[in-house]
């Protein structure tokens, strides 16, 4: 570890090539892997918003049922055609697929990398408060994942590709619907990173738990704004999005108060 800490410029950055080199590596293993099930991934996990047997819509339809509104949260396949605009469409499309899956899938192992790089300069007790994080950073990037996936893309896709505008049809680029999908999905994942990054913070000093308290107005106000920018224009989708952050914003708090507490036992 005193080895690790004293190394030389030249000799970290020698280390950085060779954990952003492995980083590279399991990307593209995630890559291969998507490539070799790209039939399933593309129809059973891209195409499968635009169905109405989807489990979400499956899922609105029950509840629908249950509460007594028969068919009226019942959702039909999305009313718009999918096309490539030019010749290279379909390739650029199926790129974007298996290297955003990649990533995704690769996820775990790249940011165990870049934290391997950072964990040396750490000292004892720094390292040991931060047991676990590539877990709790993972499990965090599923989740969002998960929510963007199941939540956000089928509801915007539902609101995007029927709404309507005179009698004009939408006739959407499958670069475009890509593009849709993987900024929900993602910009959900990379959001659902709160409380790491309010922890990292708070162990800097830069934020307290008094501070979130006392300005969470204010981060209800910016939770909406950032949810305006993640998801398309309905009121629902923002909602949807604006829950979970004030959630992991609560949990961000209890995180500062778990740091601090953990300063003055030192």
């Amino acid at each position: 570890m005193a080895e690790e800490k004293n190394m030389s410029f030249l000799e970290h950055l020698e280390e950085l090539r060779k954990r952003l080199f492995r980083a590279v590596l399991f990307a593209v293993a995630g890559v291969i892997v998507v490539f070799i099930f790209d039939t399933y991934v593309i129809e059973n996990i891209i195409m499968a918003p635009r169905r109405a047997d989807f489990p979400t819509y499956r899922f609105f339809c029950w509840l629908g049922n249950n509460l007594g509104l028969q068919d009226q949260l019942c959702f039909s396949d999305a009313n718009f055609t999918l096309q490539s605009t030019t010749m290279g469409g379909n390739f650029s499309a199926y790129m974007t697929v298996v290297l955003i899956g990649g990533v995704i899938l690769a996820f775990p192992a790249i940011f165990y990398q870049l934290w391997a790089f950072i964990r040396p300069g750490l000292r004892k007790s720094e390292l040991k408060s931060v047991r676990g994080i590539g877990f709790y950073v993972s499990i965090l990037f599923f989740l969002g994942v998960l929510f963007g996936y199941y939540v956000l893309t089928p509801l915007s896709i539902q609101f995007l590709g029927n709404f309507a505008f005179a009698d004009v049809e939408v006739n959407a680029t499958i670069l475009s619907y890509l593009k849709l999908c993987s900024s929900l999905i993602l910009g959900t994942g990379l959001v659902f990173q709160m409380p790491v990054v309010i922890y990292f913070l708070a162990k800097i000093g830069l934020v307290t738990s008094e501070f979130l308290k006392k300005y969470r107005r204010h981060a209800f106000v910016v939770n909406l704004i950032l949810s305006a920018i993640i998801t398309p224009p309905d009121v629902t989708s923002q909602m949807l999005v604006t829950l979970p952050l004030l959630l992991l914003y609560e949990i961000s708090i209890r995180v500062a108060q778990r740091v601090e507490k953990n300063k003055a036992e030192l």
